[in-house]
């Protein structure tokens, strides 16, 4: 191995790993908070990938098609949430098995709608020139997505950490009872985390699709890995997700570049010590 693909490695690890928190950031913050695992958060990556293409067809700039992508999947999540999951409050095995069934739902939705041929999502076309440096050439658009996402991580930060709608989902993932009983709006606070999740994953599917491509099956290949985000750096931490994200990256294409056969051990082995040894994860906290 040289030099060369040390290198590309890294930056396609790293640039990956920006992807994944823009996947995983919202769905750890709804796991954390209503305390089940979003199953559809993947077919909600897949549908706003399929909706950018879409818009790109229609003459869309590609950053708006990623903002209003975005924006049409997170009005799917409210519908979810609003009329769905929330008549099963209480219920988790229930809303469990609804979040499986609206993934498949979408799914079968997408291949009726979009064929079962790959998408291609072409990248903004100032975006498409390699970036050029100590001999070495990367795709200029992949440190863009990595810049989006280091945005995105501070902006939430800002969100979480300097506002009261922040300080309110801090608590009801500490303790929703004590949330409750205090006074937060806690159905309100579901539906907003789980507009900004959805929203959240639909951006980034738009913003994968010039690197992943848009097909049937991409939910099923990124939900894994967000439900591995989340294990290693725990439901509800913004901190865990942004940490989790890039670990997943690496283990992911380094997984796949050095040992194919052993990809997946590679990347499940530090899940599985995790949920063993510390299973609030890296960063979460222990539920009381």
């Amino acid at each position: 191995m040289n030099w060369q693909f040390w290198i590309i490695q890294t930056l396609n690890s790293v640039a990956f790993g920006g992807l994944l928190f823009l996947l995983s950031s919202g769905f750890s913050l709804i796991f954390g908070l209503m305390r089940i695992p979003n199953l559809a958060h993947g077919a909600f990556f897949m549908l706003g990938a399929y909706f950018g293409f879409s818009l790109l067809q229609l003459g869309f700039h590609f950053w708006l098609a990623a903002i209003f992508g975005g924006l049409g999947v997170g009005v799917l999540g409210v519908f979810v949430e609003r009329f769905i999951l929330r008549q099963l409050a209480g219920n988790e095995q229930g809303q469990v098995l609804v979040t499986l069934g609206i993934a498949f739902i979408i799914a079968d939705v997408c291949l009726l709608a979009w064929t079962g041929d790959p998408m291609p999502l072409p990248a903004p076309q100032s975006l498409r020139p390699p970036l050029r440096f100590g001999g070495f050439a990367f795709p200029t658009y992949r440190l863009v997505v990595l810049a989006i996402a280091l945005v995105v991580a501070v902006v939430l930060y800002l969100l979480m950490e300097r506002t009261r709608l922040g300080a309110m989902i801090r608590a009801g993932v500490d303790d929703m009872e004590m949330a409750r009983g205090v006074g937060i709006p806690v159905s309100r606070l579901f539906t907003t985390v789980f507009l900004l999740g959805a929203t959240l994953a639909g951006i980034g599917g738009v913003l994968g699709g010039p690197i992943l491509n848009a097909y049937p099956g991409l939910d099923a290949d990124m939900l894994p890995l967000a439900l591995i985000v989340v294990i290693l750096g725990g439901a509800g931490s913004l901190m865990g997700a942004f940490v989790g994200s890039f670990i997943v990256g690496f283990l992911y294409n380094f997984g796949i570049a050095l040992a194919p056969d052993l990809a997946y051990f590679v990347l499940f082995l530090p899940m599985v010590l995790v949920l063993v040894f510390l299973p609030q994860g890296l960063f979460g906290r222990a539920q009381t």
